[in-house]
């Protein structure tokens, strides 16, 4: 029951249910005990125990109980003094169906004074001693002589047992001659090869085989040096492909720059080309305007406006040289 609210409780349960030797509730109760002292919890599964008593203990016990009164909590606090001691108990090789053999050790407590009564005698106090010192050897010789049958027993299962599996197993080995004979026979009768001689064709073959796996390992040699070979030559004509790759993008960017300046110069010479255009067309018209102001004016004004006309038009040059300018104009005149 205390499995279903702790983890660990269902561990050691099945463990018990596991154990081989024990086979009785009882003996499965002790052995359950055991192990939650080991495991320092039995008063957490008492604990659990008392909070759901309503729900668990009633079918169990009388309404008069200890365990479903208010004083069974005075019990789990005694058991959490339990936890201080690191238990080491033996579960598997003892015998936990019977009954267990109890040495009465109350002979040899002193009682509540600590010393004799000043009325005893020296005498009578060792006859004491030794009296009780006998009931104690009795009782322990007991105690041996019950674990000493029960080992006799055991050991005499063990003896039937081990006799019994001998003589399953050489009536096996007969069987197993018996039928190796009839097989024998039987392949002869059918023209087969007997067992000796399917050995011997099994050791040929394995033989044959061994041959073979040694000339397939020389070939996987020749093979794997040939693969190392064709590696390494990859690798090189890897390395040598990446090189002209790189010179090649180094190529195009060197063509896509020139490509770029080349268009960048024809820019350059379109617009120097407006340019000598706009400044044939302005020349033009000044030579016009000049026309005109010589008409009006006369030629002392002319030779005025040359000198400005040649500073202003003096750093200019012209690729056609076949258009007059004005200063031309005005000296050919």
């Amino acid at each position: 029951m205390v499995e279903k609210w702790s983890y660990e409780a269902q561990d050691i349960t099945a463990s018990v249910r596991d154990l081989p030797t024990v086979k009785t509730h009882i003996g499965r109760a002790r052995a359950w005990l055991r192990l939650a002292l080991m495991q320092k919890k039995l008063a957490d599964y008492f604990r659990l125990l008392i909070e759901r008593r309503d729900d668990l203990l009633t079918e169990f016990y009388e309404p008069g109980a200890l365990m479903l009164a208010d004083e069974a909590i005075v019990i789990m606090g005694l058991l959490v003094g339990l936890n201080v001691i690191d238990c080491n108990l033996c579960v598997k090789e003892e015998d936990l169906d019977s009954q267990m053999g109890v040495i009465d050790f109350s002979l040899y407590l002193r009682n509540a004074g600590g010393e004799a009564s000043p009325d005893d005698s020296p005498e009578q106090t060792d006859m004491t001693t030794v009296l009780d010192q006998k009931n104690y050897i009795e009782e322990l010789n007991r105690h041996l002589n019950a674990t000493v049958t029960d080992l006799q027993a055991k050991m005499e299962t063990l003896t039937t047992t081990n006799a019994l599996m001998k003589e399953d197993l050489a009536i096996a080995k007969n069987s197993i001659l018996h039928l190796q004979e009839d097989n024998d026979r039987l392949r002869k009768d059918k023209g087969l090869p007997t067992q000796q001689q399917q050995e011997q064709l099994d050791r040929e073959a394995k033989k044959a085989s061994r041959i073979s796996v040694i000339g397939c390992e020389e070939e996987m040699q020749d093979l794997k040096q040939q693969l190392e070979e064709e590696s390494a030559h990859r690798k090189q004509v890897e390395r040598e492909l990446e090189l002209q790759i790189q010179m090649k993008a180094e190529s195009e960017m060197a063509a896509k720059l020139l490509e770029k300046d080349i268009h960048e110069k024809q820019d350059t010479i379109i617009s120097l080309r407006r340019q000598l255009d706009d400044i044939k067309v302005i020349n033009l018209e000044m030579y016009k305007k000049l026309q005109r102001a010589r008409r009006a004016v006369g030629l002392p004004l002319l030779f005025v406006h040359q000198c400005c006309v040649k500073k202003f038009f003096g750093m200019a040059q012209v690729e056609n040289r076949s258009t007059p300018t004005i200063i031309d104009v005005v000296f050919s005149s």
